[in-house]
């Protein structure tokens, strides 16, 4: 059971850097602990691994680890928390920004380094509802996962994500029990059998580690910049394809303006170039968003057809 002490450099928001690897409230893999320690179960290149990380009495982060992946997730604990952003980078160019800035300077963007943890949630988002996509992701861990290693899975319960040789084994009929459709279990299955290849995109610089997802069918570049910003803590891996982040940056970027589409979304972050994703980051935290005109968009449940 080793552990390990991080100083951050403060201000320092803990819960609302890591909250982004959380996959609903619900998520298996990511629990927040009463005395507000947050515990992920994670599979590294060494085995599974349970973390624990909590704010100590000195302001430290105080981490405990368990499993085959305890030493490999503790060697990487600045990194995940933060350690290799650069905030002090960032110049905000509009009032709401730099507001934002100010309430929320302990936000970093952390850096996991493992890919297809981020990459295969972020496949079951595609085109669905966030219930559905986080409905199917606890049903695949449940399934075909395994109990975190420690008190993360005989005490909380957590799972850790299956190994890629098992996600290529999943029948078709478990794909349509958990409710993912056959494009995107076709887009996992793709990804998984290239693990190696998508994992080395840990390593890489932005455009090269963007490339390398994209060249796998069925992985956009909504799909890559949302595994990126978590893998890489890149801060310009701006989401783009999205169904309500242009209207809410247009929203608030454009004095009240409805309909931004992606072209005039990166109009309007363009001051913010190399920080767009800390940017948007920033301005999702606000709150201010156009308000709504029809009902939330409902998809049907394959698993119920």
């Amino acid at each position: 059971m080793p552990d390990r002490t991080w100083a951050p450099p403060e201000p320092y928001d803990l819960r609302r850097s890591l909250i982004v690897l959380r996959r609903g409230p619900y998520d298996p893999a990511f629990r927040t602990g009463r005395d507000g320690a947050i515990w992920r179960a994670t599979r590294t290149p060494e085995g599974p691994a349970t973390l624990r990380v909590a704010r100590g009495a000195a302001g430290t982060v105080d981490a405990t680890a368990w499993g085959p992946g305890a030493d490999w997730v503790l060697d990487g604990l600045p990194a995940l928390l933060g350690a290799d952003d650069e905030p002090e980078a960032f110049v905000p160019h509009h009032r709401l920004v730099a507001e934002a800035l100010r309430r929320h300077g302990g936000l970093r963007l952390i850096r996991t380094g493992l890919v297809l943890e981020s990459l295969i949630p972020s496949i079951l988002e595609q085109r669905v509802t966030t219930e559905d996509a986080y409905r199917a992701w606890r049903r695949l861990l449940r399934w075909y996962g395994e109990p975190a290693p420690g008190p993360g899975g005989a005490e909380l319960r957590m799972w850790v994500m299956p190994e890629p040789r098992v996600f290529a084994r999943v029948p078709s009929w478990d794909w349509h029990r958990a409710g993912v459709d056959g494009k995107r279990s076709a887009a996992v299955l793709r990804a998984v059998r290239l693990a190696r290849r998508m994992e080395e995109a840990a390593g890489m610089e932005l455009p090269d580690a963007m490339a390398r997802l994209q060249a796998v069918p069925g992985i956009g570049p909504w799909t890559a910049a949302e595994t990126l910003q978590r893998v890489l803590g890149a801060p310009d891996a701006i989401t783009v394809g999205d169904l309500h982040l242009p209207g809410v940056i247009g929203y608030a970027l454009g004095g009240g303006e409805r309909g931004a589409d992606d072209a005039r979304m990166l109009e309007l972050l363009a001051p913010y170039a190399g920080q767009r994703h800390r940017a948007a980051r920033l301005i999702l935290l606000t709150g201010v968003a156009p308000p709504r005109r029809a009902p939330r968009q409902r998809h049907a449940n394959i698993a119920r057809l």
